[in-house]
């Protein structure tokens, strides 16, 4: 199986061969990401996990596209996230995370 890194790159080579990743269409790919968001609440709803997986997939794709295009690396704002909320206290109230 591949790292994430690897099929990063992959995806990175991918979106440059179609010219997805030129940065005159960072619009079109923040708006494909809300797209595929909406596909997976979908899958969801139908429980359809062949298509629940499917989304997630996309989803990556479309979050990788879009970073190449900004300049941020995915593994890189991932730890940065995680550092900012591993020592985060707080209470899930009705399935929502409630941070003090």
């Amino acid at each position: 199986m591949n790292t994430f890194e690897d099929l990063q790159i992959k995806v990175i080579r991918w979106g440059n061969e179609r010219n997805i990743t030129s940065e005159s269409s960072k619009w079109q790919q923040l708006a494909k990401i809300t797209e595929e968001v909406g596909e997976l609440n979908r899958a969801v709803l139908k429980n359809d996990r062949t298509l629940i997986l499917d989304s997630f997939g996309d989803i990556l794709v479309t979050l990788i596209i879009a970073s190449e295009q900004l300049n941020a690396d995915l593994v890189q704002c991932l730890d940065y996230a995680y550092n900012e909320i591993k020592d985060r206290k707080g209470n899930t109230i009705n399935g929502t995370f409630i941070k003090d």
